[in-house]
């Protein structure tokens, strides 16, 4: 006899989540711990993720969507502007919103600005307190006053997203808010975002890892090919795009040394993420200022506004 085929519960409660909060609270390694995948590039450099990230998690009978956001942040330029607009479209139409803070006990300008948004919504809220391996507990309760006073929250759950401390108590309370109806994405699917976009995005995150300062953020990649041979082998092509001549000599290096550094460390994960083997080449090409260049933004597939 042939052993019978356990059947997956049927979805019974599906609900939308957003992630906001300023530039490099940890918003993407969080929705990272909480789907149990890697579907955001993460960074400590802040202002790291540019669109509306897709995160899902479906188990037992519930599926959960996070919606990972980018940094409420001052915008410098266009692509800023389009940010700052992604924020804060995805704190409305959604079954609850955590507001992801560090572990500070003041209530700063950006995070009272969502508050506010938060309060017109009638959606409950989760205050989620990152980093809590580095403070002493009293630091966290006067954390925990100083918000307590602003908003009454829904919730408050101390975390630390990095070593995933408190996301299993995090995933349990937002069970309760995901209302009855059917699944909006397959089981086994773990994010929205085409897989040549994560592919484009990784190669980003290497640049973000491997270069300094303002560099990164002047930096975009476009993925210009991206088959599979019968063999199964993805043949994975970009062209890595900066806004200076100068910065396209540092992120090839000294005798390509650099640009071999960021493809290597992009390919392997590229990989792991695909499950099979990648031939990844890249190029690098000047484009000034393409931050403010409305055209050139929605050519890199940043800017989805009607």
């Amino acid at each position: 006899m042939e052993p019978e085929v356990q059947q997956e519960p049927e979805v019974k409660r599906c609900g939308i989540l957003t992630l906001c909060g300023r530039p490099n609270v940890g918003k993407s390694t969080l929705t990272n711990a909480l789907v149990g995948e890697k579907v955001a590039i993460v960074s400590n450099k802040p202002q790291t993720t540019r669109n509306r990230i897709c995160g899902v998690l479906t188990r037992g009978e519930s599926q959960f969507v996070f919606m990972d956001t980018p940094g409420l942040h001052k915008a410098a330029n266009r692509l800023g502007d389009y940010m700052v607009d992604v924020v804060k479209k995805s704190v409305a139409d959604v079954d609850g919103v955590l507001l992801l803070v560090e572990p500070i006990a003041n209530v700063g300008g950006p995070e009272r600005e969502l508050i506010e948004q938060i309060k017109r919504m009638k959606v409950p809220s989760v205050l989620v307190i990152n980093k809590i391996d580095t403070v002493e507990k009293p630091q966290l309760l006067a954390v925990m006053e100083a918000y307590n006073q602003v908003h009454d929250f829904t919730a408050i759950v101390p975390i630390s997203a990095k070593r995933r401390d408190g996301v299993e108590e995090l995933l349990d309370l937002l069970s309760t808010f995901l209302p009855e109806g059917p699944q909006l994405f397959p089981r086994d699917v773990v994010t929205d975002q085409p897989e040549r976009q994560i592919c484009g995005e990784i190669i980003r995150e290497k640049l973000l890892y491997c270069l300094e300062k303002e560099i990164p953020h002047g930096t975009a990649v476009e993925v210009t090919k991206f088959s599979e041979r019968e063999s199964g082998i993805i043949d994975l092509h970009a062209t890595i795009y900066c806004e200076k001549a100068s910065h396209k000599g540092i992120i090839i290096g000294k005798q390509g040394a650099m640009l071999k550094k960021i493809s290597t460390m992009a390919r392997e994960d590229v990989e792991r993420f695909m499950g099979t083997k990648v031939y990844l080449e890249t190029w690098v090409k000047v484009k000034e200022n393409w931050r403010d260049n409305l055209n050139l933004i929605r050519n890199f597939g940043f800017d989805n506004r009607d």
